[in-house]
């Protein structure tokens, strides 16, 4: 069994600003999108200039103090990219992960593994003195919102990430990361919305808890304990999803609702639309419009915070111009729940993981997954 170890000034607030708050659900979805489309934009100066000025920037690393912001020469691989998505209530509410993922590029730079944690993983956070907190044992998207603490001030999602990076790298021995970025729930559907759409293949029914056939909320039931109402019904087979479907279908993860994997199967639909994604944006139809691709560029941008660490994500999108939706490879990682029934504590990984996480920073993922299909994810 494999169990993980584990205030902001005025300047880097003014980092964050223009960007919008953090005020409803998010999710990564948009991210690996966003940083691999940049390839794109060869040749096309002017939406350089646009794409690059529409991204929000946050210290996402806790360098900015530090004067450790200096650009690389180049962007040369091995890489890894944490990937975060946060789910605050109102912005004097402290953020959680709702998702965590991992984008791994090898040194060839030709194909990329893409893994998701668990968000109730247990772990232990360390210590983040800036947020007044000691460390202790709690879930990993907890970590954010230890992290974010800013004494005296609404909290800090850049703090928090900066907390969650450490965590995640005790949890996966990664020494460093090469970026990060935060995507937020408004920015993710006008991704979505902006393309047009995204065809993708569902792989069991699956029923919303949360929204109506039209999108509208469900009615919550009197006195609490679920909702009442028609669902959202996402069937078996190909299909085309706009920015409120895709969002919602990656957001359900209970066994009553079709998902008998819980959180696991959502984060397999989480990375089966990232692919979707990917693919749709280097379509034809995306690709060759210029006024569609400026509107999915802009709307990308405009949802993010990135850390490139000195490298701007237009670097990185260039660097990584010979990855497409078929080279990304998703990963699932073992693992099993601690406890059950009110017992429930958390998710743990099983010893596996750690095979896998020591051929991720060896660069040697290829030979570990011949060894390992069943890491694997299934795409249909």
């Amino acid at each position: 069994m494999l169990v993980g170890k584990g205030g902001t000034d005025r300047g880097k607030r003014s980092l964050w600003r223009g960007v919008p708050r953090w005020a409803r659900v998010c999710t990564i979805l948009g991210v690996v999108m966003m940083v691999l489309s940049g390839s794109v934009l060869v040749g096309y100066n002017t939406l350089v200039a646009r794409y690059e000025g529409a991204v929000g920037k946050g210290d996402l690393f806790g360098e900015q103090a530090a004067g450790a912001t200096e650009k690389k020469s180049d962007i040369k691989g091995p890489l890894n990219i944490l990937l975060v998505g946060i789910d605050p209530r109102n912005p004097r509410t402290r953020p959680l992960s709702d998702s965590i993922m991992v984008l791994h590029v090898p040194a060839s730079m030709d194909r990329a593994y893409l893994f998701s944690l668990p968000r109730d993983l247990r772990v232990d956070i360390p210590a983040f003195p800036k947020a007044d907190y000691r460390g202790g044992n709690d879930r990993i998207n907890a970590a954010m919102s230890h992290g974010s603490n800013v004494p005296g001030e609404d909290p800090s999602a850049a703090q928090g990430f900066e907390l969650l990076a450490k965590t995640v790298q005790e949890v996966t021995g990664i020494k460093r990361f090469d970026a990060g970025a935060i995507i937020n729930f408004s920015g993710f559907k006008k991704i979505v919305d902006a393309m047009g759409g995204v065809d993708m293949y569902i792989e069991r029914d699956v029923k919303s808890e949360h929204l109506q056939p039209d999108g509208s909320p469900r009615q919550l039931k009197p006195g609490g304990g679920g909702y009442l109402g028609p669902q959202a019904r996402y069937e078996k087979g190909d299909a085309h999803l706009n920015g409120w479907q895709a969002l919602d279908y990656v957001r359900q993860r209970y066994p009553k609702n079709g998902v008998p994997d819980a959180d696991y199967g959502r984060q397999r639909h989480q990375q089966q639309f990232v692919k979707a994604m990917v693919s749709q944006a280097f379509s034809a139809d995306v690709v060759a419009n210029p006024i569609k691709l400026d509107r999915v560029l802009r709307a990308a941008g405009q949802s993010l915070i990135f850390n490139g660490r000195g490298n701007s994500v237009v670097d990185f999108g260039l660097a990584l111009k010979g990855i497409r939706s078929d080279s990304i490879e998703t990963i699932k990682l073992p693992g099993a729940p601690i406890g059950s029934g009110s017992a429930y504590r958390g998710e743990q990984l099983l010893d596996p993981a750690d095979d896998f996480f020591a051929a991720l920073r060896t660069d040697q993922l290829d030979g570990f997954l011949l060894e390992h299909p069943d890491f694997k994810q299934k795409s249909k």
